[in-house]
């Protein structure tokens, strides 16, 4: 029988912003993107106490793709450059369009610092295809209550973004791509199905199994093509995000926050953020310097 698991992908620590640190699985050395999908890092748990600072990262430009924010537990507060003020829970998705640029800060809201909380969540970015590389930026918030929601067996799904047997989610896409919240009982199954060319799972809490291969938290199975796959979690179930989608319409050059099939458009932007060119968020003065030190925009996705 043929090894379910293309290939095994752990994540790796990264410091977002000082104390504040995340698991990051894509873009990776051995495998850049799973579909349009060319980023995911994965925060929390953390738990910040009375007082504590949470998530700040003030205002920085995006373009050429759009950014998924998924919450497990506590909250985080969305401004961007088209006037959007949001606060995101557990259960609802931001998905923030940024095609030819945008500005966005994410910051714990002055309630819930004061009081403490635990934080946990998912933000991936999906790349977006050439012709819609320049569209017009966008912001959409979804509640849970929208999202396809369905139990195969005593598994519970939600579905993010895109579509998946049958179903579709609320939220804009731009080429095919599915994105589901699972959370397992112990011994619980899901089956994904073939449907998408390429697909990814993702343990973000407890243990799980496919195949003889063992799964924890932090690890990335890219599963082989063309043949359903049944992922069975372990004895404390598991929380699973279940990813992918078309491959992407060619390479992608990313260096900061900006992705662009044209390394030329990434200069473009750079120069644009240097030089103040952006758009404003409104309430949120602060912003993010252009990190001068960054290897050039070679890196090819």
């Amino acid at each position: 029988m043929a090894e379910p698991i293309e290939l095994l992908i752990q994540g790796r620590a990264h410091e977002l912003t000082p104390g504040f640190a995340v698991r990051r699985l894509l873009p990776n050395m051995k495998r850049r993107t799973v579909g349009p999908f060319i980023f995911l890092d994965h925060f929390g748990p953390l738990d910040v106490p009375p007082g504590g600072d949470g998530m700040e990262v003030r205002p920085h430009p995006h373009i050429g793709l759009a950014t998924v924010t998924y919450l497990f537990q506590g909250g985080i507060f969305h401004r961007d450059s088209l006037g959007h003020a949001q606060a995101i829970r557990p259960g609802d998705v931001n998905w923030m369009t940024a095609g030819s640029g945008i500005v966005h800060s994410e910051r714990t809201e002055p309630e819930m610092r004061q009081h403490g909380f635990r934080l946990h969540g998912i933000q991936t970015w999906v790349a977006l295809p050439k012709a819609h590389e320049e569209t017009a930026p966008r912001f959409e918030h979804v509640p849970a209550a929208r999202l396809p929601a369905w139990h195969e067996d005593k598994t519970g799904l939600r579905l993010i973004v895109g579509t998946y047997a049958g179903r579709t989610a609320p939220t804009t896409h731009f080429s095919p791509i599915f994105y589901i919240a699972a959370e397992l009982p112990a011994a619980g199954r899901v089956g994904v199905t073939a449907e998408h060319a390429e697909r990814g799972v993702y343990v973000s809490a407890g243990t799980a199994t496919i195949g003889n291969r063992p799964l924890g938290v932090g690890d990335l199975a890219v599963l082989a093509a063309k043949a359903p796959i049944d992922v069975v979690a372990g004895s404390e179930g598991a929380r699973l995000m279940l990813l992918g989608g078309a491959p992407l319409d060619g390479p992608r050059h990313i260096w900061w926050n900006f992705v662009s099939s044209s390394k030329e458009r990434i200069e473009r932007a750079k120069a644009d953020w240097k030089e103040g060119r952006f758009a404003k968020v409104p309430g949120d003065p602060e912003f993010i310097p252009l990190p001068e030190g960054r290897r050039p925009s070679g890196n090819v996705l």
